[in-house]
């Protein structure tokens, strides 16, 4: 048993350690891909990490490109063969000088310029117009260093081929021109993907440029033309050298088109994969960012990356959470200013002049003695205390479902019952006024003040002019609690209340009061019981 109570406090502190640090970890990568790094990576580090990359890849699909070119000039179009012995010297030395040589010049050419043109980034200074067009252009520059190497090797090997036997002519224009396209293309894909947090850093200065493969539609496009277009191109092309050569077999022309068939699969699956990888995971970053703001996470931002439409998304859901940042920031300060209900009712319908009898319950706090408060104490002393005194009325009244008309001075109006709708306000601002009282005491016992309490009908709306106005309750129930609030002052526990306002709340605040005397309150006509707590 002990022995298990030990593996299961170990197993339970790695869970722990494991939930610890994938709570730091963002939900989507930023740049849509691990492979990229995070945004706070220093620029020394991203400048290895895309340099390694870029490399990578390069090697890789020149190396399956070389394999596929063999593959045409072998097996698919086996005659002539490239193993006769007048031929053997450029198959066994030239070919392979000019592989190898192509692929070391290739590689450090290629990668060299991309790097040269994204200086700005490493040298960690704002981009420049002309910056921002360098990293835009850098795929389409590598593309064509490598366009250049295989157009190259097509003339040269060709024309040594071709010198011995014309028949090697169409043979090696297709197995070595097709694969490069494609290969080149597939390339200019990816330095897209790698350059991704340049890219967003590029962004920053404007605009992308007008570029080669223009937004989404001429990326796929252009993935479509050399990933599918290219490889039928080249089966046609077959087939016209086998009508054009009429040693070749029927048996031969079928592997050279499935060797071709296959190379179109393989190669148009890879470039539609980079294809739907560049196009879905800008989509994928805003969805996740979508369902944090859903979540009420406003302070989601995305990293903008994309020169297409994409990057237009990316930006314009930026600028969508900012409107909400700043939406939120305005209704919570109007809410702060008229109150939360004022402010809801407000954006559920246009607000206008005007009001209706609602049955209400209100408070009237004052303070006793402000003005001997105030004496002797500075500004900032004061200001400090009457914010304690307020904070506790407005915690009560929330609490008690209840609104805070108006701050007047050192006192307070708060109304329960409107503008939203209450089953019983006078139980809730009866509530209230009793921990208002005992909290004052205890919080703030500098500030003794009268609390009174009324209920009955009253006009509420917005009062003013069109042009400012305020959401206000005007009636008799207003002015009585005023009243009692004077009288309150004089009571010992500076808590009054009107015998209807009692006899009109719930059984279980009734038990908390009991009735007084009646006094004829200052404006009023009729007598008023008064109610005071127990």
């Amino acid at each position: 048993m002990t022995a298990n109570k030990s593996v299961a406090q170990r197993l339970g502190r790695v869970l722990e350690r494991v939930t610890r640090q994938s709570s730091r970890v963002p939900a989507t990568p930023e740049y849509g891909s691990w492979v990229l790094g995070r945004v706070s990576e220093s620029q020394r580090r991203r400048r290895v990490r895309i340099q390694i990359i870029l490399t990578v890849f390069v090697i890789v699909a020149n190396l399956i490109g070389i394999g596929v070119a063999s593959l045409v000039v072998i097996v698919a179009f086996p005659t002539p063969s490239v193993f006769e012995p007048e031929v053997r010297w450029i198959t066994f030395i030239a070919v392979p000088i000019y592989v190898a040589t192509a692929l070391i010049v290739g590689v450090f050419w290629a990668t060299r310029r991309v790097m040269n043109n994204v200086r700005w980034a490493i040298e960690e200074r704002p981009p420049t117009r002309e910056d921002q067009r360098n990293t835009f252009y850098a795929p389409w520059r590598l593309t064509r260093v490598l366009l250049v190497l295989w157009g190259i090797g097509t003339i040269v090997l060709t024309f040594l081929y071709a010198r011995v036997n014309s028949d090697f002519v169409p043979k090696w224009l297709l197995g070595i021109s097709f694969p490069g396209i494609v290969v080149s293309a597939s390339c200019y894909l990816f330095t897209e993907f790698a350059l991704r947090p340049v890219a967003a850093q590029a962004l920053e200065a404007g605009k992308p440029p007008r570029r080669i493969a223009e937004g989404i539609m001429g990326r796929t496009m252009l993935v479509w033309a050399l990933g599918s277009g290219v490889p039928v191109l080249g089966i046609f092309l077959a087939a016209l050298i086998t009508l054009l050569q009429q040693n070749v077999t029927p048996k031969q022309f079928t592997v050279a088109v499935m060797i071709l068939a296959a190379f179109a699969l393989i190669f148009g699956f890879i470039l539609m994969w980079i294809l739907a990888w560049l196009t879905v995971t800008p989509v994928r970053g805003v969805r996740a960012a979508l369902n944090r703001v859903e979540r009420g996470e406003l302070d989601t931002s995305l990293v903008v990356f994309d020169g297409t439409e994409l990057g237009q998304l990316q930006r314009g859901f930026n600028s969508m959470v900012e409107g909400l940042k700043e939406r939120e920031r305005v209704r919570d300060l109007f809410g702060r200013h008229v109150g939360r209900e004022v402010a809801a009712a407000a954006e559920k319908q246009r607000p206008k002049l005007g009001g209706e009898e609602r049955h209400v319950a209100v408070i009237f706090v004052d303070i006793i003695g402000s003005t001997q408060l105030v004496t002797g104490r500075p500004a900032t002393e004061v200001v400090d205390l009457l914010n304690r005194f307020f904070a506790v009325i407005v915690d009560e009244v929330d609490r008690h479902h209840g609104f805070v008309n108006k701050f007047e001075g050192d006192a307070a109006l708060a109304v329960f019952g409107a503008p939203n709708h209450l089953e019983n306000p006078e139980g809730e601002a009866l509530a209230a006024g009793r921990a208002i009282a005992r909290r004052i005491h205890d919080e703030a016992p500098e500030c003794e003040a009268g609390i009174g309490i009324a209920a009955g009908m009253a006009v509420a709306g917005n009062v003013g002019a069109n042009e400012r106005f305020e959401y206000t309750v005007i009636g008799e129930p207003v002015n009585e609690a005023a009243r009692l609030c004077e009288l309150a002052k004089e009571e010992s526990g500076h808590l009054l209340a009107s015998s209807d306002a009692v006899s009109n709340a719930d059984e279980s605040e009734r038990a908390h009061w009991t009735l007084g005397d009646s006094v004829t309150l200052r404006g009023h006509d009729e007598p008023t019981r008064l109610a005071l707590p127990v």
